[in-house]
């Protein structure tokens, strides 16, 4: 009998397209392989869809807010169907930067130094703050966003430039700058699936060197770390994706310099676009993109 799929993209967060594109992907290879496929937004349409199409399991195809933060988890909890990726708590507690830099933090897990903003302080004080705790570079994001958006490196010169950009959150991070290559380590389940290297010709591997095939970002696998370096970056991710309680398919974002992994973050809904990484991680280790996809269909659970 063949499997019905529900998957779920689109959204309202500012990885909307992503998602689109990666629902459409994932859709046309089951399709390919005789499932049974049906794609929804998520909004009211989605409990008449679950009621309608009785989905095996729903594909959650989400990124961003309301779509990795444990709150469309929340939901397909309640509809006791199977849904691929991690759970509500694990969800929630990933896409917070600050709770999961804690955690990496607890667990001795390199991670870059940080303090949080409110948008309370004058350039003055702001400067004298960051001469205090980091130092010039740093980095401003949002607590809460994927994709690196609204993400950017900031100098003394530019920095109340940058951050005005993000007055519409209550808070950011403001975090050093770490130099130096940029790594991502994908995890399948229990598995090291492997690592793939970024050298993307912008600034750093922003939303725009992430999405745009004009950004001319280098894939380079496998990447050129010696046995010892790439165990140890391998293991960190998995330490990490177990201390978070995450489930299926996650991808760890990290800075190697001067000998030292620094994980940046932990990416429980990574893209399954033509561009994402870890379909490529996977494809390099004779994983075919459908394989891929059906693994996180076998390993779709309800994850009270």
């Amino acid at each position: 009998m063949k499997k019905r799929i529900l998957i779920i993209s689109g959204g309202i967060s500012k990885e909307r397209e992503i998602s689109l594109d990666t629902g459409r992907q994932v859709a046309k290879e089951l399709i390919k392989n005789n499932y049974i496929v049906k794609i929804v937004e998520p909004n009211l349409e989605i409990h008449t869809a679950i009621k309608s199409f009785k989905p095996n399991i729903i594909f959650n195809a989400l990124h961003g807010q309301f779509g990795e933060d444990g709150y469309i988890q929340s939901i397909l909890e309640t509809k006791n169907i199977p849904y691929t990726h991690s759970g509500v708590i694990s969800s929630a507690v990933a896409m917070d930067k600050e709770l999961s830099k804690k955690i990496f933090i607890q667990n001795n897990i390199l991670t870059p130094k940080y303090f949080l903003y409110y948008f309370n302080k004058s350039k003055f004080e702001l400067i004298k703050l960051i001469n205090k705790k980091l130092k010039f570079p740093v980095v401003i994001k949002p607590i809460n966003e994927g994709s690196s958006v609204n993400v950017f490196i900031c100098k003394k010169s530019n920095i109340m430039k940058k951050i005005k950009l993000l007055e519409d959150y209550k808070k950011i991070i403001i975090e050093e700058f770490i130099p130096g290559r940029e790594i991502q380590v994908a995890i399948m389940g229990d598995k090291k699936l492997g690592a793939i290297e970024l050298k993307p010709k912008r600034k750093f591997y922003d939303y725009e060197a992430k999405y745009k095939k004009s950004a001319k970002t280098k894939h380079l696998i496998p990447v050129d770390l010696s046995k010892y370096n790439l165990n140890k970056i391998l293991n960190i991710s998995l330490r990490a994706h177990k201390l978070i309680g995450c489930r299926g398919v996650t991808r760890s974002d990290f800075k190697f310099y001067k000998n030292k992994f620094y994980l940046l973050e932990i990416n429980t809904q990574p893209g399954m676009t033509k561009l994402s990484l870890v379909p490529e991680i996977a494809a390099y280790k004779g994983i075919s993109f459908f394989n891929l996809i059906e693994w996180m269909l076998k390993d779709a659970s309800i994850k009270r």
